[in-house]
């Protein structure tokens, strides 16, 4: 079971706040979820001027209550919640966006579960990053109101989750991947059985783009009820036959025909 540290209540900039929505592409069709939600300003921001409904998580009751007077003084209620909760006991996947502002220790313990969410689901975290798992973006904020820091500026990372990719992959006429990943890097080899060539790639959210020397793939990962797949959508230079493939993950270590 984690062990909570205890993360202060440090204000965020106003515009820090926009940003961090911003560069999470945040929009009417979004629910924010904010783990240490402070006076509640983020979950506000989102509501009143991206139009997302939102939920802030906070462990102070006192400032639970100012969040709950903030939004109804915003006038966005019915958009914006805010609850008395530990973070870790929080329900994390109704949200498209999750967004913190906690210790590097906690940002660790909560990767698990993170990574575990909807393929496609952003995460931005302020200042902090989540150690091996690098951000998919990193942008610099002037923060000249940040109440830290000696120079005023605030790093907001941004990750998208991505979808599960490790394995074996199966296709018509011997095609095969045999796919290895660390979050969202990707490495292994690819072709017909009998000629394998080693690739690199890279899961963004639920597309993977697969290189190797002269070949170039894009296939979109899905579910179904026999299980994920992988359908090519774009392929060119020897890879280019296999266009418009699907490819089934193998429940052994052998595609079978």
């Amino acid at each position: 079971m984690p062990v909570m540290e205890e993360v202060p209540f440090i204000t965020t900039p106003d515009n820090v706040t926009v940003s961090m929505l911003e560069l999470a592409g945040v929009n009417a069709k979004d629910f924010v979820l904010d783990l240490g939600s402070g006076d509640g300003r983020i979950v506000i921001t989102a509501a009143r001027r991206f139009g997302a409904r939102g939920l802030g998580v906070e462990i102070v009751p006192e400032l639970v209550e100012r969040s709950q007077r903030n939004a109804q003084a915003a006038g966005v209620t019915d958009r914006a919640e805010f609850r008395e909760q530990d973070l870790f006991k929080t329900d994390l996947t109704a949200a498209s966006v999750i967004t913190m502002y906690l210790l590097p220790a906690v940002n660790l313990q909560l990767r698990p579960a993170l990574l575990r969410l909807k393929p496609g689901t952003r995460l931005v975290s302020h200042d902090w990053d989540m150690g091996e798992w690098t951000p998919d973006r990193t942008l610099t904020v002037e923060a000249p109101t940040k109440n830290i820091g000696r120079e005023k500026l605030s790093q907001l990372h941004l990750w998208v989750v991505p979808a599960p990719a490790a394995g074996l992959w199966c296709g018509d006429a011997g095609l095969q991947w045999h796919l290895r990943q660390q979050f969202q890097m990707v490495q292994g080899q690819a072709g017909p059985t009998a000629d394998l060539k080693a690739l690199l790639g890279h899961m963004d959210a639920t597309t993977l783009h697969l290189w190797a020397p002269g070949a170039q793939a894009r296939a979109e990962w899905q579910t179904s009820p026999q299980g994920p797949t992988l359908r090519v959508v774009g392929a060119s230079g020897a890879w280019g036959p296999w266009q418009g493939q699907t490819l089934r993950k193998a429940s052994g270590d052998r595609c079978t025909a």
